[in-house]
């Protein structure tokens, strides 16, 4: 079994964990080429190493990235975000009002810190500051260059999306 329901209370957090080493663990994560969304699950894979892989976690993120796949729609690390939340406040029975009201109210919490941080917007273009949605990227991934990482605020943003998951972990753990 690859997942076992859980809630955060479960979720041991390592003694030297901090807000601040996740968003540069994120940015570092980034910057070695995992997408937006990767980035941001994976800089807590050692704390959900009891209920998933490094790998699973690599591939649940995998269309995230861009915008979800390039589309520029809501932003990878942001789905990063909505991710973690499944396993801080898991909604996994369908017949648990209680629980999915608990989980969407996280990730309500979550987008607007995330609006508070990032210039206003989870959607992917906006942050970016491309036009609306009417041309269709190529699917390729645009080449991991200084040159890319200057002119483009993800690696801020992924870090401010880690952030924001870390610091609520602190400010829940028991």
């Amino acid at each position: 079994m690859l997942f076992r329901s859980t809630k955060y209370m479960d979720m041991k957090l390592p003694s030297d964990f901090s807000p601040e080493e996740r968003r540069e663990r994120a940015m570092s994560l980034f910057r070695q080429g995992y997408n937006c969304c990767q980035s941001v699950v994976l800089t807590f894979a050692d704390v959900l190493s009891e209920q998933v892989t490094v790998e699973l976690l690599a591939t649940i993120g995998s269309g995230f990235g861009g915008g979800m796949a390039r589309m520029r729609e809501v932003c990878g690390s942001f789905s990063g975000v909505v991710i973690m939340s499944g396993f801080i406040s898991p909604a996994t029975d369908p017949t648990n009002q209680d629980g999915r009201r608990a989980n969407y109210a996280l990730v309500q919490q979550f987008a607007e810190e995330f609006k508070k941080r990032n210039g206003g917007s989870i959607v992917c273009r906006e942050l970016l500051g491309l036009a609306p949605a009417k041309i269709v990227e190529d699917p390729a991934p645009s080449a991991r260059t200084e040159e890319y990482y200057k002119k483009r605020p993800c690696a801020e943003i992924i870090g401010n999306a880690a952030m924001i998951v870390a610091e609520y972990l602190v400010r829940n753990q028991k």
